[in-house]
C-alpha cells in the first residue's frame, strides 16, 4: 500500500508504516495542483492542515482507502462524501487530549491570577501587588460543552482544584463520572462561572457561541476555547467583554484563522482582534493546546495503529 504524506508528522509515523510494508512518499511541498494531479497513485493519505480534502480532490483519488488527519479536527475533509465513496476518515484525538487538557489549565489560571501581565511588569521593574491580586479556581463550576476526548481530560485535570464540573454533549449520553457531572445546558446556563468549549466545528457548531448563547448564563462569566475559533462569534464575545457579562476569556483559537494561525494577516486585522490583543482580560495563544513534544509522538503512534489496523 503506498501512502502520500502531504503534512510533516513525527518521523515515528511513516518509520512505523514503514515496518509494516507500506511505501510512504514523503511529499510535503507538493502544491495542490501537485497532490490532484498524483493522488490517483496512493492508496493513503496522511494530512495536518495545509489543504482541504475537497470532493474535487476525493474524485481524483481514485485508489484512496483512506485519508488519516494528525490532529483532532476532521473540519478540513469532506467526511460525508468521502466515506460515501468507501474511504475511511482517520483522526488520533487519543493522541493530544492529555495536551489539551493541561493546556487548558494552563490558559485559565494564567488569567486568574494575572499571570502574563503580572510578568510583564515585573520585567520592567514595577512590583504591583494589589493591582494584581488573582481569583481563585476553587469553588467556581465549570461548564464544559463537549465530552469527548478533550472535555473529559480537562475535566479530569480540574479534579484537584475543588470545582463542581458539569458538562453537555448532545451526542453523548451516560458519561457522567467522577470527574463530572452529565447535565443539560439550561442546567450550565443557571450555574457556571465558566464555559469551557470542547467541540468540533460544524456547520452546526459554527458560532454556537454568540450574543445570545452568551446572555442565558445567569452569571458574568469566564470564557475559554481549546476547540476550534469559528466556535465563538468574537465580535459577540468583546462585546461582552465591554459589558462585563464575559469576566475574561481564554483563547488557543481565533475564528479569523484559515487552517492555521500562520495564515493569520498580521497587517489586515479585524477590529474586534485588535482589542483581544490589547486587553489584559485575555489570554492568547496560537493553536497551541495540543501542540506538544509528548502529543506530537502520540498522535503518530495513534494513527499509525489506526491505519495498520485497517488492513
Amino acid at each position: 500500500m503506498r501512502i502520500l504524506f502531504i503534512d510533516s508528522n513525527h518521523p515515528l509515523l511513516h518509520e512505523t508504516l514503514e515496518k509494516a510494508g507500506y511505501t510512504c512518499d514523503l511529499n510535503y511541498h507538493w502544491s495542490e495542483d501537485e497532490i490532484k494531479s498524483n493522488i490517483h497513485l496512493y492508496d493513503g493519505i496522511v494530512i495536518r492542515s495545509k489543504i482541504k480534502i475537497t470532493k474535487e480532490i476525493i474524485d481524483k483519488a481514485v485508489n484512496l482507502k483512506f485519508i488519516a488527519r494528525a490532529g483532532a479536527g476532521m473540519e478540513n475533509i469532506d467526511v460525508t462524501y468521502a466515506e460515501s465513496k468507501g474511504i475511511k476518515c482517520l483522526h488520533a484525538p487519543e493522541g493530544n487530549k492529555d495536551a489539551v487538557g493541561e493546556h487548558t489549565i494552563a490558559l485559565l489560571l494564567s488569567l486568574f491570577n494575572n499571570i502574563c501581565r503580572a510578568d510583564k511588569e515585573v520585567r520592567e521593574g514595577k512590583w504591583i501587588r494589589e493591582g494584581n491580586r488573582g481569583v481563585e479556581l476553587m469553588g467556581k463550576t465549570v461548564g464544559l460543552i463537549g465530552y469527548g476526548n478533550m472535555g473529559s481530560a480537562f475535566a479530569e485535570r480540574l479534579k484537584g482544584f475543588g470545582v463542581k464540573v458539569l458538562a453537555y454533549d448532545k451526542y453523548k449520553k451516560g458519561f457522567g463520572n467522577d470527574f463530572v457531572i452529565e447535565t443539560i445546558l439550561e442546567q450550565i446556563f443557571a450555574e457556571a462561572d465558566i464555559l469551557s468549549l470542547h467541540i468540533p466545528l460544524t456547520d452546526e457548531t459554527k458560532y454556537l457561541v454568540n450574543n445570545s448563547f452568551i446572555n442565558k448564563f445567569k452569571k458574568n462569566i469566564y470564557i475559554v476555547n481549546t476547540a476550534r475559533g469559528k466556535c465563538l462569534n468574537t465580535d459577540d464575545l468583546v462585546k461582552n467583554i465591554k459589558s462585563g457579562k464575559v469576566l475574561g476569556a481564554c483563547l488557543d483559537v481565533l475564528e479569523y484563522e484559515m487552517t492555521s494561525f500562520e495564515n493569520l494577516d498580521k497587517n489586515n486585522l479585524p477590529e474586534a482582534f485588535q482589542y483581544l490583543i490589547q486587553s489584559d482580560k485575555v489570554v492568547l495563544s496560537p493553536h497551541i493546546a495540543g501542540w506538544k513534544k509528548e502529543s506530537n509522538e502520540k498522535i503518530a503512534k495513534v494513527l499509525a495503529e489506526k491505519i495498520i489496523n485497517l488492513k
